[in-house]
């Protein structure tokens, strides 16, 4: 790993403790200590959404003109700005507008350093160094959110504008870093950024496998990202008669697994298809809701159904686990040359999409209609199959197994392996 991949990490996990640090107390710093009630606290983190929906189509552009590294310290000091009033906003007004600011900074943030990924790896080091961005993201987010709540007292308002201020804090020091990083020229970046916006959005949407990776995508978070705080814990209290200790622990198991099987699990994955790994990952998290299912709707004891529904979310983080190395690096490499940008764009605003659609549909069936519920994310798994076996149809083998590229190297005879072709189509 070389010093500009060593520092894009770095950021991966300072960005991810930013986030953890303090959106988990977003809703009772604007209804209890600000005093502004249940309703703005729902705005605002409507707010973060839209403000991702809004931001990320410019952002791709922008990152293919500009590079990745001059949009990623525009969002770190626009986070940072959001941050720092969002902690002194006593207003409704100032604390939605805050909110976008910080909401659209850290949309931002993630396709530009997963293009920095792209530009700093080759594609036998790729699925690596994404799953060491997961694994980072997910320490970040759990330290940030640990050391955050024990910052935190909501009788006092100085201590919420100090977890902000220090947020803000940790955004500019994060542009002191980055600021340091040295990106590779991207190859052809100047013949595809001649190119207008619409002409680009066109090239993307005519990658058939780019368009169906973008489906699998949205079905993917919508059927696990987006019901981990939502309907899966209304579910599990409702149905299953879960405590809030237990939703604690089947939290901590869902990290616990990702930070133990990530690099294990990328063994096995980096020697098998892609589109098979995505299917066996939809396969496993049908499981889980089938487990899901016995916690809520089976007649065991107290016991067991918490049991069973700490184990839906270890079974989801495994699932997890081998989609970090595998889908990221799929989407850049389906990306042309000098596009990566654009193409980590769009698949971010697909999960943004999914991350707003799935809490809106799935809050209400996991509180209320706890049968339905399950069944309807059993199909959306076993739908996630179905379209990862679809998808591999439309990959050429290199795309759908990278290895194949690099044992055809060795087999002629070559050194260093070749990076595989990027399909257009």
């Amino acid at each position: 790993m070389g010093a500009a991949m060593r520092r894009i990490h770095v950021g991966n996990a300072l960005s991810a403790f930013g986030l953890g640090f303090t959106v988990p107390y977003l809703y009772v710093y604007v209804a209890q200590v600000r005093d502004l009630g249940a309703v703005t606290a729902g705005l605002v983190l409507a707010v973060f959404a839209v403000a991702a929906l809004v931001v990320l189509p410019f952002a791709g552009r922008a990152i293919v003109r500009r590079g990745p590294l001059p949009v990623l310290l525009a969002a770190l000091v626009t986070a940072a700005l959001g941050a720092l009033s969002l902690g002194l906003a006593g207003h409704a007004t100032t604390v939605l507008l805050s909110a976008a600011g910080l909401g659209a900074g850290q949309a931002v943030m993630q396709p530009a350093l997963a293009t920095m990924i792209v530009d700093c790896s080759t594609a036998e080091t790729r699925s690596r160094a994404f799953a060491l961005q997961f694994f980072l993201q997910n320490l970040g987010l759990g330290v940030g959110g640990l050391v955050g709540g024990h910052l935190v007292d909501a009788s006092r308002a100085s201590s919420f504008t100090l977890l902000f201020a220090i947020e803000a804090a940790v955004f500019l020091l994060l542009v002191v870093v980055m600021s340091t990083v040295r990106v590779p020229h991207a190859p052809g970046f100047e013949a595809d950024a001649s190119q207008g916006g619409r002409a680009s959005w066109r090239r993307l949407l005519g990658n058939r496998a780019m368009v169906r990776l973008c489906v699998l995508g949205f079905v993917l978070f919508f059927a696990c990202y987006g019901q981990f705080e939502s309907g899966l814990s209304a579910y599990g209290v409702e149905a299953a008669g879960i405590s809030t200790s237990a939703l604690g622990t089947a939290l901590a198991a869902n990290t616990a697994v990702i930070v133990v099987a990530q690099f294990a699990v990328l063994r096995f994955v980096e020697r098998r298809r892609r589109s098979r790994v995505i299917g066996a990952v939809g396969l496993i998290w049908a499981v889980a809701w089938g487990v899901a299912g016995y916690a809520g709707l089976g007649h065991g004891s107290q016991a067991m159904a918490s049991a069973a529904f700490i184990s839906t979310y270890a079974l989801f983080g495994l699932g997890e686990a081998m989609l970090s190395p595998t889908v990221a690096p799929l989407v850049a490499d389906l990306a042309p040359s000098g596009m990566a940008g654009q193409y980590n764009s769009a698949f971010a605003l697909v999960k943004q999409l999914a991350l707003a659609v799935g809490p809106a549909v799935g809050g209400p069936m996991g509180a209320s209609l706890h049968g339905p519920y399950i069944v309807t994310f059993l199909l959306c798994s076993l739908g996630i199959t179905y379209l990862a076996v679809r998808l591999g149809r439309e990959l050429s083998p290199v795309l759908d197994q990278p290895t194949l590229a690099r044992s055809r190297v060795v087999a002629r005879g070559g050194g260093a392996a070749a990076e595989p072709h990027r399909a257009d189509a």
